[in-house]
């Protein structure tokens, strides 16, 4: 049995006496309701005693702005829930696509959590993400890119994302993955002990079922989607920092 609310953009599920606490930022478009876009993922952490917050948001160009907001509201709702549960000893970061690039850029670099588990890492220039966007800015003469770009979202992960400690998870179907570029940039970090998994799925895996079927249009074998959710979550809740 867990408790719902929301604070300010966070969805927040809390267990009665949570052992850990995930912090979620998912992927461009389908985060406005976390809770339920990512539905099965959320159940699988709550049921191992994890409480889940959740950052609802719509992307923008700004991605550094975006970033400071889920952090400060994150901190805001991580306050309130250890005002009613005590001390949380177990604190992970979890980003799926664009989510881990606004994790990457909280303004703390990541030094008040155990950890980030980065899943499909995602950070491509504007005019690849945005369907349209280079012909219309060809058509119109302007430029729009993200800010920070590709190029130096890398450079302030080399030089001021400070959390030693990160799963990289990328899927062997995944043309959108771009895991392997944000690995290379944290091992160029001193004291570095980032690790990548690869697993069996693609892109939208940790999204929910019925999402996901409404974007393939397929007919989907609900336990082997269930069962690549909970392996993952089992990855995650017996990583070897949450036992050090």
């Amino acid at each position: 049995m867990s408790t719902f609310r929301h604070i300010n953009d966070v969805s927040c599920q809390w267990t009665s006496r949570p052992i850990g606490l995930i912090e979620l930022i998912g992927g461009s478009y389908i985060s406005i309701k976390p809770e339920v876009t990512y539905k099965r993922l959320i159940s699988s952490f709550l049921q191992r005693n994890f409480a889940v917050h959740s950052w609802g948001y719509i992307p923008n160009f700004d991605h550094q702005l975006q970033a400071n907001h889920a952090w400060k509201q994150f901190r805001q709702s991580r306050k309130i829930l250890e005002k009613r549960v005590g001390l949380i000893p177990k604190s992970i970061r979890l980003g799926h696509s664009l989510g881990c690039k606004l994790h990457l850029l909280a303004p703390d670099g990541g030094r008040n959590c155990d950890g980030l588990v980065a899943i499909s890492f995602n950070n491509f220039k504007a005019d690849r993400s945005i369907p349209l966007l280079k012909k219309m800015s060809q058509k119109l003469k302007f430029q729009t890119e993200f800010s920070p770009s590709p190029r130096e979202t890398l450079n302030l992960i080399r030089e001021h994302y400070e959390q030693i400690n990160n799963l990289l998870i990328k899927f062997k179907n995944d043309s959108l993955d771009q895991n392997d570029f944000l690995l290379k940039s944290l091992k160029e970090r001193p004291a570095d002990k980032s690790k990548i998994m690869h697993l069996n799925g693609n892109h939208l895996t940790p999204v929910s079922v019925g999402l996901r079927e409404k974007l393939l249009k397929t007919n989907l074998q609900n336990s082997l989607k269930y069962e690549s959710i909970d392996f993952i979550v089992d990855q995650i809740t017996h990583w070897e920092i949450l036992t050090s």
